[in-house]
């Protein structure tokens, strides 16, 4: 590990930061906070913080001692000096005089202290912190300091690589009671420059923030090398994986997969199935997968002793949070015989569940029943000869999921490498995973509409299609946007927080591929916008045949191929799903030389139709929006000025040429298909969009 520290870059930001009025001290905290937080072997996803300790002004300008402290929930790769909030430092001290205080005590004393109320709240180490004499002081869980302290003799370990210039101290909840035993193992070691928490992370202080900074990299760098030279007395000359250079651990030789194992693309909608909760297939509350694969995870999740290693906990103690306690270990799966594999993850999953409750009940007991339950679904699943996969209410919170799940795998290898990993007790990590100051950092907002859902829309860069993706995303829902030209999808797609697929929806091999890069980034699919389409005209009796086949191949064809699809993956998910088609008004009232357009879609209001009679029983809803004189859909600005001069209107009567007089938008298509997926017992209807045409009603 290289120092990454640059004079001139922390001048640029302390320019930058003190114009805007921040404190000098606070400046270069920010600055250093950003050199680990953009490390990922130092920080990932809100564990770690800073601090310094310096002078600001009360309101009457009377300067006051402060500690300014990474406040929670900022992310320490992107914080701004607002994430370091201004906390007394006196009313803090004085707290380490008391015997003992709550968390509630402690966090009413921290947020009483800030000098600015509106501040976020204070790390729950901040009193860690605080009580200690230095300046500038850093905290991270280190990968490599994390595989040393991980072990049956983590002390021991420690002791010979930082000896005496880091002190030990044992593992304790974080709090109060760490708090004061930090204080206290300092004050015998008054001379070191920071401080190893075993089965934690690491505390480094100097009197500047290079200092802190550089002492940190320092000693994580001693870890690693620790590793590496365990690594290559062990096993040398085998694979090294990349992050610490370590050799694969013993009880990481592989056991025999199955050849081939199937895909991952192939086993995601199987899992993310059989993890969804509450209904089934009638209101099932599912998640999102994250897949990873690579090098490093294969020998994990192949390895002889993985049921040991995998499971005994997590790396750091706040991880659990995110990721459950242990992952659901899986079976490797067969590609020729996806229906047995799915039966093993029946039968494991539901023991997963069981001992999780079982898990639940015996430690909160010692909590006299006052906890309550989460739910028992897993976190990260395991899959030997394929990868891991990160689960979440989200894409964002899958992909944290699976982030955590690598860390795990690199902490773990390396610790294997040394020794044998061994992280705290059961007891402690349930009472960090229900510690109601680690809860608060998922946050209570309530989901949206289609949270938990993955939709695709086709023809996802045109008018009708991007507001469609804007709308499914605005409910909440993981979308990849479908569209023969990539960099116009992607111009939909980057804004909306969406998934960029190049696809030529006419072809089957391009359909089937997309679908299944879509199965492997989310987990599978729930909702399909099919609406890729073209507007060909020509008298039917004249019509070249080449354009009535062509209009065939996109108008129907290519839906009955994303349909074909989908319904495949969603059949195996068991969780229903929902089809949606762009049928127009030319389907039911068709218009004199627009028959190459409207022949092909009178035939997919047949295709709708059969979909929703053949795949009802599995819960699948399957519907069409009838709309019409829609600009940015299949109108263009050329087209609708033919109309109106063909008609003798202007472009704006004749958009809004009907019996409300008022011009329907791509907007209002995209809301009537969101209604239909929130629909969930509406199938084999038409919903019509178009301000009034009676010639075009269904009856």
């Amino acid at each position: 590990m290289q120092s990454r520290w640059s004079d001139t870059e922390a001048e640029a930001a302390v320019e930058r930061y003190t114009k805007r009025g921040t404190n000098l001290d606070v400046a270069l905290c920010t600055y250093a906070t950003r050199l680990l937080g953009s490390d990922k072997r130092l920080v990932i996803h809100g564990g770690g913080n800073t601090s310094v300790k310096t002078k600001l002004p009360e309101l009457d300008g009377e300067l006051v001692d402060v500690i300014c402290v990474k406040g929670s929930g900022w992310d320490m790769a992107s914080i701004e000096p607002a994430g370091l909030p201004a906390v007394r430092l006196a009313p803090l001290r004085r707290l380490a005089a008391l015997d003992s205080l709550s968390d509630e005590q402690m966090v009413n004393a921290q947020r009483g202290a800030l000098l600015d109320a509106d501040s976020p709240n204070p790390s729950v180490e901040t009193l860690l912190h605080a009580f200690l004499p230095q300046k500038f002081i850093n905290h991270t869980h280190a990968n490599a300091v994390l595989a040393l302290t991980d072990q049956p003799d983590g002390d021991i370990v420690c002791h010979e690589v930082f000896g005496a210039r880091l002190a030990l101290v044992p593992y304790i909840m974080p709090g109060f009671a760490l708090a004061k035993r930090a204080l206290a193992v300092f004050k015998d070691n008054s001379a070191a420059e920071g401080l190893i928490l075993l089965k934690h992370g690491i505390f480094t202080f100097g009197d500047t923030a290079r200092e802190a900074y550089e002492r940190m990299i320092f000693w994580v760098s001693r870890a690693e090398a620790k590793i590496a030279e365990a690594g290559r007395v062990t096993l040398a000359g085998v694979h090294l994986p990349k992050a610490m250079g370590h050799a694969r651990p013993k009880s990481f030789q592989p056991i025999k997969v199955a050849h081939p194992p199937a895909s991952a693309a192939a086993v995601a909608p199987i899992i993310r199935g059989l993890l969804a909760i509450d209904g089934g297939a009638t209101d099932p509350r599912r998640f999102v997968l994250d897949f990873r694969g690579g090098a490093e995870v294969l020998d994990f999740v192949n390895g002889a002793e993985i049921a040991r290693y995998a499971t005994r906990g997590t790396a750091t103690p706040d991880h659990v949070i995110r990721t459950k306690p242990k992952p659901l270990l899986l079976p490797c799966p067969d590609a020729d015989d996806l229906d047995a594999f799915a039966a093993g993850v029946r039968t494991v999953l539901a023991a997963y569940r069981s001992d999780y409750q079982a898990y639940f009940e015996r430690h909160n007991a010692r909590h006299q029943g006052r906890k309550k339950p989460l739910d028992s679904s897993p976190r990260v699943v395991l899959v030997p000869g394929v990868g891991l996969f990160g689960a979440g209410a989200s894409k964002a919170e899958a992909r944290i999921a699976a982030d955590l799940a690598e860390t795990n795998v690199e902490v773990i290898t390396a610790a294997e490498t040394i020794g044998r990993f061994e992280v705290i007790d059961e007891a402690d990590i349930f009472d960090i995973e229900y510690w109601s100051l680690e809860q608060a950092k998922l946050g209570k907002a309530a989901e949206r509409r289609l949270a938990r859902h993955v939709a695709i829309v086709t023809g996802g860069a045109s008018g009708i299609g991007a507001a469609a993706v804007k709308a499914l995303r605005a409910e909440g829902a993981e979308v990849a946007v479908f569209d023969l030209d990539l960099a116009r999808a992607e111009a939909v797609a980057k804004p909306a927080g969406a998934l960029a697929i190049g696809c030529d929806v006419t072809r089957s091999e391009a359909v089937k591929a997309a679908f299944e890069r879509v199965a492997e980034a989310f987990g599978g699919v729930d909702i399909v916008v099919s609406n890729a389409g073209t507007a060909p005209q020509g008298r039917i009796g004249e019509v070249d045949e080449a354009v009535l086949r062509q209009s065939f191949e996109l108008n129907f064809w290519a839906h009955q191929k994303v349909a074909q699809a989908a319904v495949a993956i969603m059949v195996r998910q068991g969780t229903g799903g929902c089809l949606l088609f762009n049928a127009s008004k030319q389907a039911l009232n068709p218009g004199p030389d627009f028959g190459p357009y409207g022949i092909p879609k009178a035939a997919l209001l047949a295709l709708m139709r059969q979909y929703a009679l053949d795949y009802g029983r599995h819960g699948i809803r399957t519907n069409a929006v009838n709309a019409d004189r829609i600009r940015s859909g299949l109108l263009t600005d050329e087209m609708v000025a033919q109309r109106a001069r063909a008609r003798g209107v202007s472009e704006a009567e004749y958009l809004a040429g009907n019996l409300l007089g008022r011009e329907v938008t791509a907007d209002d298509v995209a809301r009537a298909f969101v209604h239909l997926a929130l629909s969930p017992k509406t199938t084999g209807a038409i919903l019509t969009v178009d301000g009034g045409n009676i010639a075009a009603a269904v009856r």
